[in-house]
């Protein structure tokens, strides 16, 4: 199985949908999957991501189904630097505090222990093991256990901060790690493969991180904003 995870396009925050610009970027991450074969479309509830994967739905006439627990993630702490901004507090974590998120639970950390995003990260963290476990792939450690020779192509299209919470989880990298190094761009596509081997135990592969090339395509438009 693979999961093809997809960062909505450029956002209006204050509307929860996609700019013009974010429109030229969904119809052109549409074109960039249609040779996948995909089979199954996921959309986080909020309307920036619905309305990216609507383009790729209409392209392959496939109907899009809701995961609420995907929507973007919130955060929270008023007394903690940068208000809790998660990815704020990460870089300060891995820059500055040389914290050490493979010896250390992050979840402990007073940045993140009454942090809203940790909350977040939990309950995606939990809802996507049971999603996985429906596809076949019962989570157990850092590793999975395949109950059914699922081959499917998924398409899921998210946000920044849950992507990054559901793909962390998934490879067993902490959340905060995967925040300050893994940045996603607008539209990008994550392919994450689950191979397929009933009975036995696997572990997930990250097959491509961040593939933006049809928003920054040579010999035709930028469809990005050149300054973010």
């Amino acid at each position: 199985m693979r999961i093809l995870f997809v960062r909505h396009g450029d956002p209006d925050y204050k509307n929860d949908c996609l700019t013009e610009l974010g429109r030229e970027q969904a119809e052109a991450v549409s074109r960039r999957l249609l040779p996948e074969g995909i089979s199954e479309i996921y959309a986080s509830p909020y309307g920036r991501a619905a309305e990216t994967a609507a383009y790729t739905a209409s392209r392959l006439s496939l109907p899009v189904t809701t995961l609420p627990y995907m929507h973007e993630i919130g955060w929270s702490g008023d007394d903690l630097p940068f208000g809790g901004h998660p990815w704020s507090l990460s870089d300060q974590l891995l820059t500055e505090d040389n914290y050490d998120f493979f010896a250390q639970d992050w979840r402990t950390h007073p940045y993140f222990v009454r942090n809203k995003a940790r909350e977040c990260y939990d309950e995606i963290a939990e809802q996507f093991d049971l999603f996985l476990a429906q596809q076949g792939f019962r989570h157990d450690g850092r590793r999975f256990f395949c109950t059914a020779n699922n081959e499917k192509t998924i398409a899921l299209f998210s946000h920044g901060g849950s992507g990054a919470c559901a793909i962390g989880h998934i490879l067993s990298l902490p959340f905060p790690f995967v925040a300050a190094v893994m940045q996603f761009d607008v539209t990008s596509v994550t392919i994450i493969e689950f191979p397929a081997r009933e009975g036995e135990y696997i572990h997930p592969r990250l097959e491509l991180f961040n593939d933006a090339a049809h928003i920054r395509r040579a010999g035709g438009p930028l469809i990005q904003r050149e300054a973010d």
